[in-house]
């Protein structure tokens, strides 16, 4: 890592997992294999703000550290890079392995619960498949009713099919998401040790 931490992927430490690390490496692992519209990749780090916000819209009262452990949830890819879902179904069980094990230690490098409860999982789950959606038909090319097929139509969000408003999702370049990616990690410390002191 360029912190210089040296990362075991097969016994991963939380002693070995550093913050600046991740936001360096995810804002330059790009969705969709790269395959998006303009002048750069649509980072994993942006993806990773884009379904932390649509999760706090669809539950406003999240605490501040389920909101943390949802910006992370794609925070092996830092290391593993992000691979499409079909890919990852081939791949089958070591590689899901690999991901568990690198979740599970950056979980406990920032004080989370090793694993998500079934509640914010299946949250996180739902924003990220929003998320994919809206990314799918605003920067990968897809039709409104390809995307609905693959992702389903989200419910309560702007319908991207041209009859009403978008997200207006465009690709950053990889040092502006890395320095969002760290200030929403930022945010949601400080907003963790004001809780702890009430």
């Amino acid at each position: 890592m360029l912190s210089g931490r040296r990362l075991d992927l097969l016994d991963p430490s939380p002693l070995d997992v550093e913050i600046e690390d991740i936001a360096h490496g995810l804002a330059r692992v790009a969705r969709w294999n790269g395959q998006t519209v303009g002048e750069h990749a649509y980072s994993v780090a942006e993806h990773s703000l884009l379904v932390e916000r649509l999760a706090r819209d669809l539950h406003p009262d999240l605490t501040p550290e389920a909101c943390l452990a949802v910006l992370l949830h794609d925070a092996p890819e830092y290391v593993i890079g992000d691979m499409i879902s079909p890919f990852k179904a081939v791949m089958g069980g070591s590689y899901k392995e690999i991901e568990e094990r690198l979740q599970g230690a950056i979980h406990l490098r920032f004080a989370l619960p090793a694993a998500m409860s079934v509640r914010l999982k299946t949250l996180t789950k739902r924003a990220d498949t929003i998320a994919a959606y809206f990314e799918a038909v605003e920067l990968a090319g897809f039709e409104a009713k390809e995307a609905a097929r693959i992702f389903g139509r989200p419910r309560g969000f702007p319908d991207p099919d041209g009859t009403g408003p978008r997200l207006g999702l465009t690709a950053s370049p990889a040092s502006q998401a890395q320095a969002a990616f760290l200030h929403r990690f930022g945010e949601l410390e400080a907003a963790r040790d004001r809780a702890k002191t009430r």
